[in-house]
């Protein structure tokens, strides 16, 4: 069996054990790089590695990008390899925010032409809710070698977004709170508001009151009046820096609604460039 979007707290303990299986802890905090390593190193479960966003996840940023530019491919293969993963494994990552970090590895290696990767649904909380412990163990992977597969087509870049803006063949959608989106509160970037056209979904109304996803179908249902008369192939997710985006692609995949992309640089890429316009007001849907 093959898990490649959400997996239960239940079914990853049963596959605990089995060597097929690599588990990733993604915790990251915006207001403290250092807190998701040392979260880990304090209690993580059992096998998992870590992947910090900074350091594994992105490249190093410039004056020309946004804050967490795309990895280089090529090193992030390495690290995969060395984390014991390979075209069989089932990967499992998870964070302690929904899903917000995790998702990031989760559409990488999608990208990398991996496909056997799943979320852990509720993250490391909803696992010590069910019971099942931690450990302060460090694993010891067997090296593998990752071989990528990359497909640029998942993504876009700035330049594309405003073309296919233009051409009106795309539906932007922008994962950040809707105080973000609409210029009300900016505490990240130097710049607020959001790119003109663009919809608004919070990433975190893809799950409910407990932190774990809405259903298949409920999700099918609000992306669907969402995306209106377009396709889901023709969605573009975006967030501040291109990481919760990729949770509203995500859902997307869950929900059966396949084939949407990500603006990789996000908004605080757009704001780079003072050129390109942006919106305050509320788009109507």
């Amino acid at each position: 069996m093959t898990y490649t979007t959400i997996i239960s707290s239940d079914l990853l303990r049963q596959n605990i054990n089995n060597p097929n299986w690599i588990i990733i802890d993604c915790r990251f905090s915006l207001a403290n790089y250092d807190a998701g390593h040392y979260a880990y190193r304090h209690g993580h479960i059992p096998n998992a590695r870590y992947a910090d966003l900074n350091k594994d996840l992105s490249a190093n940023p410039t004056e020309l990008t946004g804050r967490h530019p795309l990895p280089d491919f090529n090193l992030l293969a390495n690290k995969l390899g060395a984390w014991g993963i390979n075209h069989q494994t089932q990967v499992v990552v998870y964070d302690d925010a929904g899903g917000a970090f995790a998702g990031r590895l989760w559409w990488l290696l999608r990208c990398l032409g991996h496909g056997k990767v799943a979320v852990l649904n509720g993250g490391i909380q909803h696992w010590q809710k069910r019971g099942y412990t931690l450990t302060t163990t460090l694993p010891n992977p067997s090296i593998s070698v990752f071989r990528p597969y990359l497909n640029c087509s998942n993504w876009l870049n700035a330049t594309q977004v405003q073309n296919h803006l233009a051409k009106k063949d795309i539906c932007l959608i922008d994962a950040r709170s809707p105080e973000r989106y609409r210029g009300e509160q900016e505490p990240i970037d130097p710049v607020a508001g959001h790119i003109p056209l663009a919809l608004n979904r919070s990433f975190t109304l893809n799950l409910d009151t407990q932190g774990l996803f809405l259903s298949p179908e409920l999700l099918a249902k609000q992306y669907n009046s969402l995306l209106g008369a377009s396709s889901p192939t023709q969605a573009v997710h975006y967030c501040g820096s291109g990481v919760t985006a990729c949770h509203n692609l995500l859902a997307m995949e869950y929900a059966g609604l396949k084939g949407s992309k990500i603006y990789a640089g996000s908004w605080s890429d757009w704001i780079r460039n003072k050129n390109r316009k942006i919106a305050t007001e509320q788009l109507s849907t």
